[in-house]
């Protein structure tokens, strides 16, 4: 059975998409989650959906407890995640507004919890192929359909924040090879890997980093704006996409199998 979990990043933690909401409060051997978990359908498909920072944005990017948010939805049945984050664009084609579906990370960050495994047990996790691909792909043929600009694979830098890049910083992303920018997406889509759960990352461009000088400074005001604008075309992303999720085998699901120590 299909259970799709939907974290919700910047501007997009509300369950007002779901039916029969009911909030349930989840412990986890590694804490508590973000906040409760709002439980629902869709149609037929049933949901949960975590707002990453809290319900009132109130957890900073390195204090979210990603452990407790992928383990709590693995409790709960959870085949399938959606993310949706909130990202910088590091390349001209990539304007604020886009949607883009990474198909590969670099991690920049330095304090956060990355493995389930600890004391007796080491993961080495494949991560050559991070994200679902039958999950990226599917996003992708939606987004063609619906005629939302998007953009079907792209690499995503995730840097340990709260604050943004300087402008050395984001220069020297781009020479690397990152397309956008984020704060959350590691260690979500490794842990997600660990669990045996499908992952793809909706990620909406709000601006240009601070590399694009003829553009003012990235600001979180800048990033409310365009969010706003955008958040009814990442609703009908998903609702789309929540229809065509299917049980199937995925090398996402079994990689954890084969990899612990």
């Amino acid at each position: 059975m299909v259970r799709v979990g939907i974290i919700g990043g910047t501007g997009f933690g509300s369950p007002d998409i779901l039916k029969e909401i009911t909030r349930k409060k989840v412990h986890t051997p590694y804490g508590s989650p973000s906040d409760l978990v709002n439980l629902g359908k869709y149609e037929h498909i049933d949901i949960a959906i975590i707002p990453r920072h809290g319900s009132s944005h109130n957890v900073n990017p390195t204090m979210v407890n990603y452990r407790a948010n992928i383990c709590a939805l693995k409790e709960l049945g959870v085949t399938h995640i959606l993310a949706i984050s909130a990202v910088g664009s590091l390349r001209e084609g990539i304007a604020p507004g886009d949607l883009v579906f990474p198909d590969q990370f670099i991690d920049r960050t330095t304090q956060r919890k990355a493995t389930f495994f600890e004391g007796h047990e080491v993961c080495h996790i494949p991560m050559a192929d991070p994200f679902c691909e039958k999950l990226r792909l599917l996003l992708g043929g939606v987004a063609d359909r619906l005629s939302l600009k998007h953009h079907k694979q792209g690499t995503i830098i995730t840097i340990e924040g709260p604050r943004f890049s300087t402008r050395a910083e984001s220069r020297m992303f781009r020479q690397w090879g990152a397309d956008v920018i984020n704060m959350s997406t590691v260690p979500e889509v490794v842990l997600a890997r660990e669990a045996g759960i499908c992952y793809a990352t909706i990620a909406m461009s709000t601006d240009y980093d601070c590399w694009h000088e003829s553009e003012e400074p990235v600001t979180w005001e800048i990033i409310q704006k365009t969010m706003n604008k955008n958040v009814e075309n990442v609703k009908k992303l998903l609702f789309a996409a929540l229809r065509e999720i299917k049980e199937s085998a995925c090398p996402c699901r079994e990689a954890v199998n084969l990899s612990i120590l």
